[in-house]
């Protein structure tokens, strides 16, 4: 099952809106001004300045004077940077992601959950060839989206109708049908694995397979990316076979 949502009895305000305030400016192309930041967070402007003002003199913003704009500071790369060293997770599957990579020619990803809504690229292997599929550490996907997706869907909790409300926020660049999506889903459960061959991406299969944490839960997945002409036949199947023996490994 996926992980409850965290709860407080009584969070520190100031500092979950800070968090949203560096996750608003990490979703942007663009810096932003106090103003567009309070109106889009619902945070009273004077409150919203001081805790900018606040992440600015911690480096976690940064503050352009001739724009009056803020965006994301070097600080919170650091802070990736030495959340991604010290992860054992990272460390472990680094080695598993190599290999798949170079049997197959394809590029692979460790994604892990920073919410029961969302997944997050915490490490990538790519094949030693011209062309590759490029994905970014850091990257950030829909939970249920794509191979993983499938995955993730089939060991939660969440009712049908939760499902169906999920799956219809979801973008697809060939968007499968609910109920064929949901045959897939109830595949996974059994395979331990999903193949998402081109809905997610056109001309793109992926082979995905959750890891397990200590509890059961499928906070964690391991997903490899290939152009479809490259794992035509049986060897999108073998890939994920592959995929899913190497998140059974993490998964112990």
């Amino acid at each position: 099952m996926l992980p409850p949502k965290p709860t407080l009895k009584k969070p520190v305000t100031a500092v979950s809106r800070a968090a949203h305030i560096l996750r608003y400016l990490g979703k942007r192309d663009t810096p932003a001004g106090v103003n567009a930041i309070a109106k889009d967070l619902d945070i009273v402007p004077s409150t919203c300045l001081h805790i900018l003002r606040t992440l600015s003199h911690e480096n976690l913003t940064v503050f352009d004077p001739a724009t009056k704009r803020y965006r994301l500071g070097p600080a919170v790369l650091s802070l990736s940077r030495d959340a991604l060293a010290n992860s054992d997770f990272v460390r472990e599957a680094r080695p598993r992601l190599d290999g798949l990579a170079e049997r197959h020619g394809v590029t692979v990803t460790a994604t892990e959950l920073d919410n029961a809504e969302h997944m997050v690229v915490v490490a990538i292997a790519r094949a030693r060839q011209n062309l590759s599929i490029h994905v970014n550490v850091g990257s950030r996907f829909p939970a249920l989206i794509s191979a993983s997706g499938r995955c993730y869907a089939a060991l939660s909790d969440w009712s049908k109708e939760e499902l169906r409300e999920r799956f219809s926020a979801l973008q697809w660049q060939n968007p499968p049908r609910f109920n064929d999506w949901l045959k897939e889903v109830e595949t996974a459960r059994g395979d331990g694995y999903a193949i998402d061959r081109s809905t997610y991406l056109r001309g793109i299969v992926i082979a995905a397979a959750p890891v397990l944490d200590g509890e059961g839960r499928a906070t964690r997945a391991l997903a490899a990316i290939g152009f479809a002409d490259q794992l035509a036949g049986k060897a999108a199947l073998k890939l994920a076979r592959d995929v899913k023996r190497a998140g059974d490994f993490l998964s112990e």
